[in-house]
């Protein structure tokens, strides 16, 4: 019995410490506390959502898609309202378009926890394809089907943003309010993918040499030891190129 015993308190603490060695890595842990999975630290950037939570396979993020930002897309009475004239993207003249942002939205986006290159890239669909910091919807490079934002930009107000239709507010390029906020090499938000999206700058430098997805492997502030990532530049093809770089999630409003 003695023998025993001293085999299994070795063993025991083994377990405990090989335990402890892989938890750092796990991201999909529970917290004793509240039952649920814990949300990773670069979750709680998306200062715009009302909610971050995982259930240990996905991230879902809800917002109401407003930007913290003055617009001149706003109604008048708001005391977000603010006038706008002058130019805009690509020092082009603004021009309003007639839509004002919807203020009763609720958008519920869904993402890979742990995001992975697809084996089949698919297409980003027009409307919303990830969410930035703010919680307002990341648009991809069209307009429409087939249809360049040529004549898109002249409607972006004064930073970088516009409401289409049905009162979505969004971005197709770099959100100036957040680059000029948080830093041209911060991070912006999520793709649908998981993958996250970063500013025009790395490292102080702008970022060049980018894939067809528009984005490149490396090491962020954020992941320390390196992870596939976006790049928002004012370029084309903007925020997203040909397609998602992982398998995209989902999100309703």
């Amino acid at each position: 019995m003695k023998k025993t015993s001293s085999f299994l308190i070795p063993f025991s603490a083994i377990l405990m410490i090989f335990a402890c060695s892989n938890s750092n890595d796990d991201t999909s842990l529970i917290d004793s506390n509240t039952g649920s999975a814990v949300v990773p630290e670069v979750y709680k950037k998306i200062y715009g959502a009302s909610s971050v939570t995982s259930d240990g396979t996905f991230i879902t993020i809800k917002t109401n898609g407003q930007p913290d930002h003055k617009s001149v897309y706003y109604g008048t009475s708001d005391s977000r309202y603010e006038s706008f004239s002058g130019t805009t993207f690509g020092g082009t003249t603004f021009t309003k378009n007639p839509n004002t942002i919807n203020l009763n939205l609720a958008f519920t986006y869904k993402i890979p926890l742990n995001p992975v290159m697809a084996t089949a890239h698919a297409s980003t669909p027009l409307g919303a394809i990830g969410v930035a910091v703010n919680g307002v919807p990341l648009f991809n490079q069209y307009a429409g089907p087939n249809q360049p934002l040529t004549n898109e930009i002249t409607s972006f107000d004064q930073y970088w943003g516009h409401p289409q239709a049905t009162g979505i507010y969004h971005y197709h390029v770099e959100p100036t309010y957040l680059t000029a906020t948080k830093g041209k090499g911060a991070l912006m938000g999520f793709l649908l993918d998981g993958f996250p999206v970063y500013g025009p700058e790395e490292n102080g430098v702008a970022v060049t040499n980018l894939d067809v997805y528009h984005g490149h492997t490396g090491v962020t502030a954020d992941y320390p030891n390196g992870i596939y990532h976006y790049h928002i530049t004012n370029s084309d093809p903007y925020i997203n190129g040909n397609g998602f770089y992982g398998t995209p999630g989902t999100v309703s409003n």
